[in-house]
């Protein structure tokens, strides 16, 4: 070998292990994670990103065993600037040995956490909860509430549905509710408001928050008012739940003055019945908003048109706005209402003029009414 040729090898040697260096450096720092600004990330393994594999157990069994799609886990680690190099964190996870301890969740993570620290956090073992906000809408259902929570990763539908029907409260206001056993028996006091939960929660501490939250709103001056109108809790619960399915917005009280009219004062052409269309759309859900001729003969006490007085209970889980106008009526000698072309209501005294302004709206025409 030429001395110029021994020198370009010495040449290549120490720019080659220069280069392995210096990436060796990088791939470093990303796994122990020494160079990276702070930031905090939430990051969502979902269900199916993960398959299953029966595995031997050391004695001599089978077990389940979950693997994650490492390629998903670590793009989205990427993708929330946890990590900077997919194709490491899936080689360090392969390594490791840890692909089985990655679960299904909503996780919190930061920059701060090396590779190992990531992988525990994203395990069944780390008992890190990530925080979600979850915005509950005046008027919201019980099933509806409940699909935002599972939709939040706080608790599946189906445990909350039977926590709901199965768990003891101990809230008074809860004294006078259909007997356990029913999935919708919270309908109405699961107060809608914006709240804060964990994902993974436990179920009876989601609909606890929520119930406590209730017992707040319905003061004990509502209470008082209540018993004072010859009313129960319950009773003021279902009034205010049939308004807020009904409102446009700005006419709660005028509402609740029909109905509180239909119900407490004798009229001859109500005669007690209160005939609002939400009230059965609670038990016909699948209608969505449009009933027809043969549905308004469907047989249930949710039928205000066929039964006399209120339904059994709440249809909805009514604001504080819809509670006060239960409780304090505008006064008004109106028994009827309609939605106008205008998108507001409008209020009559008679059939005769409910019936005449109808006839004018080309909402109902439209609708074939």
């Amino acid at each position: 070998m030429s001395p110029w040729s021994a020198l370009l090898y010495v040449v290549l040697v120490i720019g080659a292990s220069a280069l392995l260096a210096g990436l060796g450096w990088i791939a470093a720092c990303d796994v122990l994670s020494l160079d990276k600004p702070e930031k905090t990330a939430v990051v969502t393994l979902p269900e199916d990103i993960f398959d299953s594999k029966e595995v031997k157990d050391g004695d001599g069994g089978t077990k389940t065993v979950l693997y994650a799609d490492l390629g998903y886990v670590a793009d989205q680690l990427k993708e929330q600037e946890v990590i900077r190099y997919p194709w490491l964190f899936k080689l360090f996870v392969s390594f490791t040995g840890k692909a089985d301890d990655l679960r299904p969740g909503i996780y919190n993570l930061d920059t701060t956490m090396d590779y190992s620290a990531i992988i525990r956090n994203l395990s069944a073992k780390s008992g890190s909860k990530a925080e979600v906000t979850v915005v509950i809408k005046e008027g919201y259902t019980s099933a509806q509430i409940f699909q935002a929570l599972a939709d939040a990763s706080v608790a599946s539908v189906d445990d909350l549905e039977k926590t709901a029907s199965s768990y003891d409260f101990k809230f008074s206001f809860l004294k006078d509710v259909v007997s356990l056993g029913e999935k919708n028996r919270l309908e109405g006091y699961l107060f809608p408001d914006t709240y804060q939960f964990y994902t993974g929660m436990d179920p009876v501490q989601a609909l606890n928050k929520m119930l406590l939250r209730f017992d707040e709103v319905f003061t004990q001056d509502m209470r008082d008012q209540a018993a004072s109108n010859g009313q129960s809790v319950r009773d003021v619960v279902t009034i205010a739940s049939l308004i807020e399915k009904e409102t446009t917005g700005d006419d709660q009280t005028l509402i609740s003055s029909v109905i509180h009219n239909r119900l407490y004062k004798a009229n001859s052409q109500t005669a007690g019945y209160l005939n609002i269309d939400a009230s059965l759309l609670y038990v016909l859900p699948e209608r969505a908003g449009k009933l027809t001729a043969a549905d308004l003969e469907y047989d249930s006490p949710y039928n205000t048109k066929k039964y006399q007085g209120l339904p059994p209970g709440p249809i909805a889980n009514p604001g504080q706005a819809a509670l006060r106008a239960a409780l304090k009526p505008e006064s008004s000698s109106y028994y009827f209402y309609a939605l106008g072309d205008d998108k507001e209501h409008h209020f009559f005294k008679t059939y005769e003029e409910q019936t005449a302004f109808i006839a004018k709206q080309e909402i109902y025409k439209n609708n074939g009414e």
